[in-house]
This record gives C-alpha cells, structure tokens and sequence, in this order.
C-alpha cells in the first residue's frame, strides 16, 4: 500500500502579516552626554564657563550620532543650558533627547514606526513578532500596538506558529 503524505505549511496559508520591530532599529551610535562634566566642583553650573565650553567645543563628534542628555549629579541645572547643550548638537546628531539611554532607545523606535504607512495593514492579521536578537523596548510594543489597532482586523504577540492574541476587531 503506498501512502503519500501532503505536508501544508498551515503558517504559510494564514493569512497573518508577521511585523518585526528589529526591523526598525535605528543602527546608529548612541551616546550619554552627561551634563555632570560641565558642573564646577561637580555641583553647580557656572554660565560663563559653560558659555566657554559650548563656544569651544568639537561639536563635530557628534555627527550622526544619537545623544542621550543627562545630569547625573546631584546639582540644580537651569533649562536653558539643556537647550543650549542640544542646539550645539542637533546640527550634527541624528537624534537628540533629555533622558538616559532607555529613553533614547524608545524615541528612537517612536520616530521609526511614525513613520510607517498605516493603510498597509488595514484589515490584516498582524502576528507583532515577540523576540529576536536586538533588543526592543517594551514601549516600541505599546506603540505598534496603539498604531496598528484602528485598522487592522487583529493583532497577535509571538511567531506565526504560536501566537498570543492581543486585538480581534468585532465584527
């Protein structure tokens, strides 16, 4: 008796959209620029050598770079010299925030899927793909999440093979 066995790649043939967030990893150098260097006796900012440093320094560095604004002492530091700071550096830095690097991180994956043309998945089933090699910061999952839910027929967390609902759009 000869059996002949048909295999379906069932993950294949259903329909599911599989988005992957490493997919937009911003692949450029991040950097923590910590205002604590600029502080006198690490405790507070003096404005005529900050204004000094800021009008001498290599901005240049920076090109292409996203930077991470911080202070890490303990010390009062006006606004105006954070906004000081990022208008030395938004010229060249591809990014530019006040916060540390995990913030950094999420603005950086924020800019990437605003700018993902929505319409591509209206009425999709969407499998958000749940783990990789790059690390993808769990607002990156809230975000796709917020963007995709209006348009989309559903939204699964995980592979294609084994998924964890998430949305189903009432019918």
């Amino acid at each position: 008796m000869d059996i002949q066995e048909t295999f379906v790649n069932k993950v294949a043939n259903s329909g599911l959209i599989s988005f992957d967030l490493a997919d937009y990893y911003d692949k450029g150098e991040r950097l923590l620029y910590d205002m604590k260097e600029n502080l006198f006796q690490g405790l507070i900012l003096r404005e005529k050598d900050f204004r000094e440093f800021v009008k001498n320094h290599d901005w240049t560095q920076y090109k292409d770079k996203n930077i991470a604004i911080i202070c890490s002492a303990d010390a009062i530091v006006p606004t105006w010299a954070y906004m000081l700071l990022c208008s030395k550096l938004e010229p060249f830095a591809k990014c530019v925030v006040f916060g540390n690097l995990e913030y950094l991180e999420s603005v950086l994956f924020t800019n990437a899927l605003h700018k993902i043309d929505i319409e591509n998945y209206r009425d999709q089933r969407v499998v958000v793909k749940g783990c990789g090699d790059i690390p993808v910061p769990v607002s990156a999952y809230v975000e796709i999440t917020a963007k995709l839910r209006p348009v989309v027929k559903s939204i699964m967390y995980g592979e294609p093979c084994s998924t964890v609902p998430i949305y189903k759009k009432k019918d």
